[in-house]
């Protein structure tokens, strides 16, 4: 498990288009979970634009942002991929996908031409897209009496701890999901207000939204 704790994605698909020297770049940005969603999504851009020219495509994965590919698809090299990817990089995104199509309008745009208008068209893309902070968290599952779990809740949702699933029998057991400083707080409180009768049980960290 990487030692980062926080990282940055986007909410779910955003697309825009920008025209440069009558050639049309349709930028599609997505959330994605591992390299073969990305794939997944680009093969769906190519399906819905048979007749472009060129659908090149640069993706980020992972909290620390480990998995990273680029492809120019038919560009000059250097010109598309990599700068797209730069965009990505540059913005603090993982966990996203980009593919800029362009469809040509018959004026040659040279090198430097290319490479500013494929990273603008993916910052275009990322200023329009809604961010999503993404946090490592460990599952605490709290098990108490009820009315302590009422009390354990209602102080937990106060501190702004993230409240998970519930399951219920003789006793309630409570997820919560709380970073590696809110458990220690977690702990105490559900002590405190159960009179250390409450039992916790942790789980592996795992990242959630936390917005």
């Amino acid at each position: 498990m990487t030692d980062r704790t926080q990282y940055e994605t986007i909410s779910g698909r955003t697309e825009t288009e920008i025209e440069i020297s009558r050639s049309r770049f349709l930028t599609r940005i997505e959330r994605i979970s591992d390299e073969t969603a990305a794939r997944e999504v680009i093969a769906e851009v190519r399906a819905e634009h048979p007749r472009a020219r060129h659908h090149c495509t640069a993706f980020v994965i992972g909290p620390d942002g480990r998995v990273q590919r680029s492809s120019d698809d038919g560009e000059p090299s250097g010109t598309a991929g990599a700068p797209m990817l730069d965009a990505l990089v540059s913005a603090g995104l993982s966990d996203v996908v980009a593919v800029v199509t362009r469809y040509f309008g018959g004026v040659l745009l040279g090198a430097g031409g290319l490479t500013r208008a494929y990273r603008a068209s993916v910052a275009e893309a990322v200023l329009a897209a809604t961010r999503v902070p993404r946090g490592l968290r460990y599952p605490t599952v709290v098990t108490s009496a009820y009315d302590v779990a009422a009390q354990i809740e209602a102080e937990a949702r106060r501190r702004g701890f993230a409240v998970g699933e519930a399951a219920y029998s003789d006793r309630v057991a409570q997820e919560f999901l709380v970073s590696a400083d809110e458990q220690a707080a977690l702990t105490a409180l559900a002590a405190e207000l159960s009179a250390g009768s409450a039992e916790l049980a942790v789980s592996e960290p795992r990242y959630i939204d936390l917005a």
